[in-house]
């Protein structure tokens, strides 16, 4: 029995130790989630507004549809490109990417100031931003395993994509309310589902290494896109036309 106390003692100590190292770095990971999301959103906002109030940039961007193709795929290109070579690009360069990538997606949301009005697209930003903040809290505090919803988001994300494709073919505005609804719906709980499995990610880093803030950087990147997403299916709802 004494060995058998003296064995349980040492797993302790070293479940403490690790405990301990982790909740060193932990927290300051999770503070570069949000810095690094933060920062790119401010990015996206500052290009939009730039382009918008520039006749000649949002000439030269909607003024040819090959322009907005080019960007369109570009973004997806980064996307991908980072994701899938995230483990061999330096930290640098991921977050350069990163950065490019909230910059371009500014351009193309630059369009959004030719449809709505300022105080509206203001307004839903705080919308978009208390939700997506209490979502967050929920998924980051919550002890009930999220894990088995990820498969059903993700097909409805898929059915969301192809279903706004064909709309685009349609074009039915009350299909497109619909799907708006949905949208909503599915980043909503996206975003509680992306914080807790980030939350997961990083708890295993044990340290600030580059390869633990490269975890926290994807992170970023997911919930910025969740935010984005998010900010423009409610803009879809609540956005009042400019026109």
């Amino acid at each position: 029995m004494e060995l058998q106390d003296l064995e349980r003692m040492v797993a302790n100590e070293q479940r403490q130790g690790r405990s301990s190292s982790l909740s060193a770095a932990f927290p300051a990971l999770m503070r570069k989630v949000y810095v690094w999301m933060a920062l790119a959103l401010v990015i996206t906002g500052i290009c939009a507004y730039g382009v918008a109030t520039s006749p000649a940039l949002m000439q030269m961007v909607y003024g040819n549809r090959a322009a907005i193709w080019v960007l369109f795929i570009a973004e997806i290109g980064l996307v991908f490109y980072t994701t899938a070579r995230i483990n061999r690009l330096s930290l640098g360069t991921a977050t350069t990417l990163f950065i490019v990538y909230s910059a371009l997606n500014g351009v193309t949301l630059s369009g959004i100031f030719l449809v709505y009005t300022m105080t509206s697209i203001a307004q839903v930003f705080f919308i978009t931003a208390g939700t997506f903040g209490a979502m967050a809290l929920v998924g980051y505090t919550t002890k009930k395993d999220l894990t088995r919803f990820g498969g059903l988001l993700m097909m409805l994300l898929l059915g969301l994509i192809i279903a706004s494709v064909v709309n685009m073919f349609l074009h039915s505005t009350m299909f497109d309310l619909i799907l708006s609804y949905i949208g909503v719906a599915l980043f909503v709980g996206l975003t509680a589902w992306d914080s807790q499995q980030i939350k997961q990610a990083l708890a295993m880093q044990p340290d600030m290494s580059e390869s633990s803030q490269k975890v926290a950087l994807m992170g970023a990147l997911t919930l910025y896109l969740d935010f984005i997403n998010l900010f423009l299916y409610l803009l879809r709802i609540f956005g009042r036309s400019d026109n």
